[in-house]
């Protein structure tokens, strides 16, 4: 393993792979520096005053820097080389936290784009993270989904962004996410803080058209935001270079290791410019996650402020023991309730026929699974939020990183394979301190298997045995008799005209024709 001597321009120095955090370090070396640097900067935190040689933040913060230059103090490493070893540390002490957008080193235009939409107090990860974003650290955060991250990364992101363009193909900034339906929700709370700097994204998923997206690409955009599996189509096919991207971010790493992502995501992450800067949020930071992080973080800012969903005071657990012959009609009395729901199954096939057997009985229900067409998963979710769908009938790998507004009852009809999907199902309601309910539901051969589950999770659930009509099921979940009449869904408004963010142009059929037809991911 070799590390280079900061402003050398010698060959890398070679030295010991695993070196105890408290030696000494060579005169000039990184860790030296780093230490020292943190240490003068925690005590000038402390005291209220700049370390000596600090620059004074100010609105405008100079861009990210271009392929192959490197800031002071960072020693240069080879995309996808390992990072020097490092002790796992604490979250670090940042000193007392932002209590307003206006105390943070933002772009001014971004900033009247948050006065406009009414925030004017960043979360608790806006509020640790940003700095350090716009700094140019790399950075380690550890959030629920919901509790901010897109804006923690993406305006200091945006910031650092702020007057560059870039050529056809090579985007400046990459932001990997593991489903569709996520990367549709960064793209959209992106968009106004985007277009205030003339900032162009292009979202690249599966399930839509791939030559429409190649044509963005080629039309070029500072931003790309994009599910692994198509970007490496893009890749394959010429459309898209990584070799420029100098911010990388990767959000809800955790679920892209269990989805099996984190192969194409070291790809990836090889491919983008060296010495770029990489953030990184998770709800959990063990396993391949960490091993992600030593590979390719280099002394990120760490920063930590959910707990699990376990730990999670506003949040209540039931296990509901039930006859399997009474499943169906607890499940039809719980989604007819006044307020919406969310269902976990653990297949489409599932999902389909519990959604079917839901709107027969007159609740207004609908399955959300990978075997959908992506404009149907949209119209779904949006027919969700919008209330026109009562009960959402989900698979997990579907439903990962999918934020509701205010849902406050998450029912598992299935039981979930581990303790972390457990958690990842929960984690969708109690949100930002509001209240919620996980419940259950539990047939007599799955009982020893999800009181294990439930042990190791950590959370600590009331067991009620319940029947479809009882007033305890009714106080839990909100349940009420079904109307008996079978419901109809809204039909789906007609598709509008698709058009580029950012100005990108639209599709042109001679890139079909050119480079021929691929199976989208």
């Amino acid at each position: 393993m070799t590390t280079a001597v900061p402003g050398s321009s010698q060959h890398p120095v070679r030295r010991r792979r695993r070196r105890p955090a408290s030696a000494a370090q060579p005169g000039g070396t990184k860790a030296s520096g780093t230490a020292s640097g943190a240490a003068t900067t925690a005590a000038a935190k402390a005291s209220g005053s700049k370390p000596s040689g600090a620059k004074t933040p100010t609105a405008k913060v100079p861009a990210a820097r271009t392929a192959g230059a490197q800031p002071a103090g960072r020693a240069t490493r080879a995309a996808g080389a390992p990072a020097p070893a490092r002790a796992q540390a604490a979250p670090e002490p940042t000193g007392p936290l932002a209590t307003s957008f206006a105390e943070l080193p933002l772009h001014p235009s971004l900033a009247a784009v948050l006065t406009a939409q009414g925030l004017t107090v960043p979360s608790p990860i806006q509020a640790r993270t940003i700095a350090d974003g716009v700094a140019g650290r790399d950075v380690l955060g550890r959030a629920r989904t919901g509790s901010g991250k897109t804006l923690a990364f993406g305006l200091p992101m945006l910031t650092r962004l702020a007057g560059r363009r870039a050529r056809s193909r090579q985007p400046l900034a990459l932001v990997l996410v593991p489903t569709r339906e996520l990367a549709a929700q960064v793209a959209a709370a992106l968009a106004p803080y985007a277009a205030a700097l003339n900032l162009r994204t292009v979202t690249v998923v599966g399930g839509l058209s791939l030559g429409r997206q190649g044509d963005q690409l080629r039309a070029g955009a500072e931003i790309v935001i994009a599910t692994p599996g198509r970007l490496n189509d893009l890749l394959d096919r010429g459309d898209c270079r990584l070799d420029q991207v100098e911010i990388t971010v990767l959000d809800e790493a955790d679920q892209m290791a269990d989805m099996g992502f984190l192969p194409q995501v070291s790809s990836l992450l090889t491919a983008t410019a060296p010495g770029g800067q990489r953030l990184l949020f998770s709800a959990t930071l063990d396993g391949d996650v960490d091993r992600l992080v030593r590979r390719f973080l280099n002394d990120p800012a760490r920063h930590s402020v959910d707990p699990p969903a376990g730990a999670v005071t506003t949040m209540e657990h039931h296990l509901l023991h039930i006859d399997a012959a009474d499943k169906d009609a607890t499940t039809a009395h719980i989604g007819a309730r006044d307020g919406r729901v969310i269902m976990f199954v653990k297949t489409k096939h599932r999902a389909d026929r519990v959604a079917r057997r839901l709107l027969a009985s007159g609740v207004t229900a609908a399955a959300l699974h990978g075997g959908k067409s992506q404009p149907q998963r949209t119209r779904i979710l949006d027919q969700f939020k919008s209330g026109a769908v009562n009960a959402l009938i989900a698979t997990d790998l579907a439903a990962r990183g999918i934020h509701i507004d205010d849902l406050d009852l998450v029912v598992n009809y299935d039981p979930p394979n581990d303790a972390k999907d457990y958690l990842h199902r929960g984690g969708r309601t109690a949100r930002a301190g509001r209240t919620g309910t996980v419940v259950t539901l539990v047939v007599a051969e799955e009982r020893r298997e999800t009181a294990r589950l439930l042990a190791a999770a950590g959370v600590d659930a009331r067991t009620t045995a319940v029947r479809p009509h009882d007033q305890e099921l009714a106080r839990i979940t909100g349940a009420r008799t079904p109307s008996g009449t079978p419901a109809v869904l809204p039909a789906p408004a007609p598709a509008a005209a698709p058009t580029a963010s950012g100005g990108d142009q639209p599709a042109r059929r001679s890139s079909r024709s050119r480079r021929g037809r691929r199976s989208p991911r």
